[in-house]
């Protein structure tokens, strides 16, 4: 578990129909939410993300399959493995991120607190370093 990006554990109910977890906003979900997206099909050894938000927070969680997702604030990069459709993860801005390690059946979900805006995005690793490495 992780100090600096810890998992969010969501609340999972069901019985003998199956499953169902809840993630509300100001309770799991730190954020009104303002724009959703999802991450499949994604090829065996392929890469997202490589990115980070100037002012974007997200929430994600994998609500099928895995991924691992690299995060790195410019002080320190910790790999978390989402492999739980009740565990989330909140990125905050300023952290660049990378997915990789899909599974053949993930289905990321991102959940975002602004609607997108090319401006919020730094894309370049080495302005990333420039602004925020510590």
């Amino acid at each position: 578990m992780s100090e600096r990006y810890p998992l969010i554990r969501l609340n999972r109910r069901g019985d003998e129909r199956g499953a169902l977890v809840v993630a509300e906003t100001g309770r799991e979900c730190p954020f009104p939410v303002r724009r959703a997206y999802w991450v499949f099909g994604t090829p065996a050894g392929e890469k997202r993300g490589f990115h980070a938000h100037r002012k974007t927070r997200q929430f994600a969680v994998c609500v099928a399959g895995a991924c691992s997702m690299l995060m790195d604030d410019g002080k320190a990069a910790e790999t978390i493995r989402l492999d739980a459709p009740e565990n989330a993860i909140v990125i905050e801005p300023e952290v660049w991120h990378e997915m990789a390690e899909f599974s053949p059946d993930c289905v990321l979900l991102v959940l975002a607190d602004a609607p997108y805006d090319e401006a919020d995005y730094i894309r370049s690793r080495e302005e990333f370093d420039r602004l925020f490495k510590k």
